[in-house]
Formats: structure tokens, sequence, C-alpha cells
């Protein structure tokens, strides 16, 4: 009986992380299950800068594939992955939180703030990092309810 109650409990556990890999894929800024275009998200923080990933340097967390400059971003990165992941998915911050919508991002415009990843979208003459800036309390606090919104 004991074996029963412990298969069914794997078997419920398998399905529900099946879910939310799922869930995280449809709702990330993916392509192709890679986040961040390719870019390494622990170069933001240890190296200060955007810096592309090697696809050969790689690992899966939860459905999302992140690729790594160096074999140590990749083994930080392991360690903690909610420490380094991108907030809202890897879609625009200034975007989710002014309009609660999903917008590519310039993985190259990027901001680092209570330590936490934000990227932004920066063509045709509009970096909506400037614009987070001139209002980012406010800015965040709506992205943040907007993606609770979106990703229910």
């Amino acid at each position: 009986m004991k074996k029963l109650v412990l298969l069914v409990l794997i078997l419920v556990s398998a399905t529900s992380f099946a879910q939310n890999d799922a869930k995280r894929v449809s709702q990330y800024n993916l392509e192709n299950k890679l986040a961040i275009q390719g870019y390494d998200p622990v170069g933001y923080f240890n190296q200060g800068k955007a810096i592309k990933g090697k696809k050969e340097i790689s690992t899966s967390y939860q459905g999302v594939t992140y690729n790594f400059w160096s074999s140590e971003n990749k083994n930080a990165f392991i360690k903690n992955p909610a420490k380094y992941e991108p907030q809202y998915g890897g879609w625009c911050a200034y975007a989710m939180g002014s309009a609660g919508e999903k917008v590519e991002i310039n993985p190259e415009t990027f901001k680092i703030t209570d330590g936490k990843l934000f990227l932004f979208y920066n063509a045709f003459f509009n970096n909506t990092l400037k614009s987070w800036n001139k209002d980012e309390v406010n800015l965040k606090t709506q992205a943040d309810d907007n993606w609770k919104k979106i990703y229910k």
C-alpha cells in the first residue's frame, strides 16, 4: 500500500512539473525554448554586460534553455536559477509596466535592480530603459501586478 501511495505522489508531482514547464514555455519570451536570444543570464551580473552565450555551454531549467559564455557562469546559474532569470519571462519590463504587454527586447539593453535582471526594448530611436528610469518605482509595481495576471 505504501508503495502505491508513493507511486501516485510521484506521478502527480511529475504531472505538475510538466504543466509548470509547459506554462513557462508558453508565456516566456523564447525562441525554440531558448531564453534571452542566447545571451548568458549570469553575464549581466558577473561581467556587468550582455554576453552572447555558447550553445555548447547550456542548461535547461523548467523547460527553458539558457546559453552561457563560460562553465563558471553555467554552474552559478545551476546553483541558483531564480537569481539570474530575467523578470517578466524575459519580456520588456517597461511594456509590462506601462501596458501589461509582452514586447520583444534588445538583450543588450538591461538593468539590474535589487538583484533582479530587467530587459528592455531598444530599437527605432525608442530605448524603453530611459522611460523606465523616469518612473521605475511605479512601473515596477505595475509590471509585477501585470505579470501576475499574465502568468497565473
